[in-house]
């Protein structure tokens, strides 16, 4: 027999389903009140990357699948560029957000420009917002221990501070150069590709920072020399008989693979949606169909390769996926610069203006939301040793040592092949004296910036082309 409910039991009982009643409006309130999470920041740079090299563009000898995933759910940039055909300037420009001309940081014998006219860098500004920092990979911005990553933001640093390495077993010269987990030396094990563990690293970052926004930027040596081939990718690129592209091939697509185990981490961690992703390169490739040096990267159909001002030299693999804000499938022809990304963060991310910030790029959401159809960009520059150019609509002007300056119309003539400065004198004029402009404001350049370049070159790579192929000229 069930006992009968006291009154007083009753009064309880509808006294607490009141004050339910009653607080749940409450609730919802505070919950809508509540701020949004900000978004991760998750910026990838492929090293000496073609343009021809990637799925999204075009390629059909190259398999990039997760890459091509991030153009499918994103944003591909037909016309995005670098501010440099060089690795570190490139570098420098990418994590400043300004034009590494500012504080004489043009090239890789930079003479420790970008630190020691005191730039503040990604990390940083992020870091001062609340968010976890981390960075996997190659860093070339400096081999001193003022100059490593942790001394200026990143909270996480996996990878080497030098410019380039070996992928399976350390080479003499990176007895200074070593692989490191904050400031300890990793020696290689000999059987697990660096590229994969710059995967899995990566993804270890991302399942282990669930609870606070978070920024990584994963910059893969890969393709860059020395060239090795991956462990279970020879079958893969069997068909290729020129043996620098086959290995510049397996290494492009074990990049994808990690940068798949990457985007898994960020799926398998419900992170994904909120997460904004960058996928660029440094710079352009560096061979020729007809010319397979170096890694053999191609950035076909452009003119030029890594170290030139030409379309070859600085346009690049790019896009940008955020699934939760930004429309999938969506291709943009304007041109867009890896100075950009920086300012578009902070924007992501909610920041305030700061009047102490001096960026050159863009906040990008608003091109690429459809707020505004204007260009991202009136014009953009290039100064990289004795090579200039000038990019203002179409027009483009070219200037390479002292050779009479050139003229292209981008938009009949994408891939630079008729130089028409004679016909159109009004144009080359007007974009010759933007760059003086531009360039007077910008420190001298340092002779210096003319030696031999600081990065491992062919000639000192086991699979390097033979000579009489790296003599012949390339431009």
């Amino acid at each position: 027999m069930k006992r009968r409910p006291k009154s007083d039991d009753i009064m309880k009982h509808t006294l607490t389903l009141l004050t339910t009643l009653l607080l749940a409006p409450l609730a919802l309130l505070h919950a809508a009140d509540a701020p949004t999470k900000k978004p991760n920041i998750l910026i990838i740079l492929a090293d000496d990357l073609g343009w021809a090299d990637t799925g999204f563009n075009g390629s059909k000898e190259v398999a990039t699948p997760h890459l091509d995933s991030l153009a499918t759910n994103g944003i591909r940039f037909s016309a995005g560029y670098v501010t440099a055909p060089q690795c570190s300037p490139t570098r420098a420009g990418l994590l400043t957000g300004r034009y590494q001309q500012r504080f004489g940081h043009d090239n890789n014998n930079y003479n420790l420009a970008c630190f020691h006219t005191g730039q503040r860098i990604f990390p940083e500004y992020l870091k001062a917002m609340g968010y976890v920092t981390g960075m996997v990979g190659k860093w070339h911005l400096g081999p001193a221990p003022s100059d490593h990553p942790q001394q200026h933001g990143f909270d996480e640093f996996f990878g080497f501070q030098g410019g380039g390495h070996a992928y399976l077993t350390e080479r003499p010269q990176d007895a200074d150069n070593p692989v490191m987990r904050g400031t300890n030396a990793l020696p290689l094990d000999g059987t697990t590709f660096l590229t994969t563990t710059f995967g899995r690293e990566s993804a270890s970052f991302i399942r282990r920072h669930t609870d606070q926004p978070w920024f990584l930027y994963v910059a893969f040596n890969s393709p860059h020399i020395p060239q090795a081939m991956p462990p279970g990718y020879e079958d893969k690129v069997k068909d290729i008989k020129q043996p620098i592209r086959a290995r510049c091939v397996a290494m492009t697509m074990n990049m994808d693979d990690a940068v798949g185990e990457i985007l898994d981490a960020l799926r398998t961690t419900g992170q994904e949606d909120r997460t904004l992703i960058v996928f660029t390169s440094d710079n352009g490739g560096t061979a020729l169909p007809d010319n397979m040096i170096k890694n053999g990267s191609l950035n076909v159909p452009y003119r030029g390769v890594k170290g030139d001002v030409y379309e070859g030299g600085i346009r690049e693999p790019f896009v940008i996926q955020w699934k939760s804000h930004l429309p999938a499938g969506k291709t943009i022809d304007a041109p867009v610069s890896s100075l950009d990304l920086l300012p578009t963060a902070l924007a992501a991310a909610d920041s305030k203006p700061l009047p102490d910030i001096s960026l050159e790029g863009v906040n990008l959401l608003p091109y690429l939301t459809g707020k505004t159809e204007d260009a991202p960009h009136d014009v953009l520059y290039w100064r990289w040793q004795d090579k200039c150019a000038v990019r203002q609509g179409d027009w483009k002007w070219v200037r390479v040592k002292n050779d009479p300056e050139e003229l292209y119309n981008l938009a009949t003539d994408p891939y630079e092949k008729a130089n028409c400065a004679a016909s159109h004198p009004e144009e080359l004029k007007k974009l010759a004296e933007l760059f003086a402009a531009w360039n007077a404001t910008n420190p001298e350049l340092n002779p210096a910036h003319f030696a031999k370049d600081a990065e491992p070159t062919a000639a000192s790579e086991s699979n390097s082309a033979p000579p009489n192929k790296r003599k012949r000229k390339i431009q």
